[in-house]
This record gives structure tokens, C-alpha cells and sequence, in this order.
């Protein structure tokens, strides 16, 4: 089993920075390929971004790429999401999420593991 925890969700202006954390438990983090994802109100969850357990090249979803990193301590079992240049369609609730093998996915029915998620609200 392996337990998630997100933190770091705010209020925050637009063109603002945040940084998501996420601690993971239960596992062998560093065997794990970690993600991000996103569900605004109304919409279907979404995939943001992710990473192996070797950091090697993040994969981005298209909306975010070039304004947010994804990036692991596996010495802390923390994953991190950082935003920059936040706007208001990038108001959401955050969800970490963790998948075993050696495939880095953007289809979250991929990812076994799920946290409770963090809010994060960009003010226009």
C-alpha cells in the first residue's frame, strides 16, 4: 500500500506562484512513477504532469508545459509541483497520484495510488 498526502493548495493571484507537495508513505518511493492531476469544478480529472523514479524527462500535459515542474526527493518520499505563471483556468483541486512499473502514464485509470488532494484557487 502507499498512502499520499497533499499539501501547498492556496488562494493566489493570477500570474502567481505555488509549490504542491506530496508526502508518500508505504512504499518504496523511489520505485514508484509519480503524477500530478488536476479536477476543476464540472470537468473531468485531468492529467498534468509526471515522473519517474530516475527524474530523467518530466512529462507535461500541453496546457502547463513551460509554467509548471514536477519533481522528486526520493531521500524525503516527497514529490513537488511547481507552479509559476498561474491563471485562473488553472483553479482546481490537485491530486497526487503513484503507479508501479516503467511506464510513465497520463491516463490516471494507470495510477493504483491517490491522495485526498489539495485546492488551489487562482483569483483573475
Amino acid at each position: 500500500q502507499v498512502r499520499l498526502v497533499e499539501s501547498g493548495g492556496e488562494l493566489v493571484q493570477t500570474g502567481g506562484s505555488l509549490r504542491l507537495s506530496c508526502a508518500a508513505s508505504g512504499r518504496t518511493f523511489s520505485s514508484l512513477i509519480m503524477g500530478w492531476f488536476r479536477q476543476a469544478p464540472g470537468k473531468e480529472r485531468e492529467f498534468v504532469a509526471a515522473i519517474r523514479w530516475n527524474p530523467g524527462s518530466p512529462f507535461y500535459a500541453d496546457s502547463v508545459k513551460g509554467r509548471f515542474t514536477i519533481s522528486r526527493d526520493n531521500a524525503k518520499n516527497t514529490l513537488y509541483l511547481q507552479m509559476n505563471s498561474l491563471k485562473p483556468e488553472d483553479s482546481a483541486v490537485y491530486y497526487c497520484a503513484a503507479k508501479s512499473g516503467i511506464v510513465v502514464s497520463a491516463r490516471q485509470n494507470d495510477y493504483g495510488y491517490w491522495g485526498r488532494g489539495t485546492q488551489v484557487t487562482v483569483s483573475s
